[in-house]
């Protein structure tokens, strides 16, 4: 599975901007966060599908964020992460 393109990104948008509104993370290059020096969320993409991989623990986790419902579970995971 590649990592999201600019094109996906594009498609992403939305999502970026609810995530780059989280106080704790910094967008090191577009559609990639750091906690701190930590990787901490990126995005892939496999044909219309869209994943985000995000370090819950030590590794990170995919969940899908093609449906409104997934980007919403994903800022609830992110949020209880950030707490």
């Amino acid at each position: 599975m590649k990592h999201a393109s600019a094109a996906a990104l594009d498609r992403l948008e939305p999502l970026l901007k609810q995530i780059r509104e989280r106080t704790g993370l910094e967008e090191k290059s577009r559609g990639a966060f750091y906690r701190g020096s930590r990787a901490f969320l990126h995005f892939h993409e496999e044909g219309p599908k869209f994943f985000a991989d995000i370090r819950l623990a030590e590794d990170f986790e995919r969940f899908p964020v093609t449906t409104a419902e997934d980007r919403k579970m994903l800022l609830a995971r992110i949020d209880a992460a950030l707490k």
